[in-house]
């Protein structure tokens, strides 16, 4: 099993930068593919990036790319999520999740832990 914990999310102007981490507890980090979904208010609970187990590959929904970088350190049990040039409708709570498996997946009934998550907020 895995637990996950958020952190980074916060207030920020648009145009501006965040990171965000999530921090595994749990044995066998590596095996898992990590993905960072989010949730705006009033809406459905979005897929925005993933990375596979060695970090070798990502997939990005079309809206984040070239904005957002994910990223993951096997060794510290942690993935983290690179938002720049941030916009208003980014705002959402942004969940981290993990799968085990190999290939990286955009479903979030693939993904067997989820974090609490952590608010971003992008003010206009």
């Amino acid at each position: 099993q895995l637990q996950l914990v958020e952190s980074g999310g916060g207030l920020v102007q648009a145009g501006g930068s965040l990171r965000l981490s999530c921090a595994a507890s749990g044995r066998s980090f590596s095996l898992y593919v990590m993905a960072w979904f989010r949730q705006a208010p009033g809406k459905e609970r979005e897929f925005v990036v993933a990375i596979s187990n060695s970090g070798g590959n990502t997939d990005y929904v079309d809206s984040v790319k070239g904005r957002f970088t994910i990223s993951r350190d096997n060794a510290k049990k942690a993935v983290y999520l690179q938002m720049n040039s941030l916009k208003p409708e980014d705002t959402a709570v942004y969940y981290c999740a993990a799968d085990r498996t190999t290939t990286p997946s955009r479903y979030q009934t693939a993904y067997d832990y989820w974090g609490q998550g952590t608010q971003v907020t992008v003010s206009s």
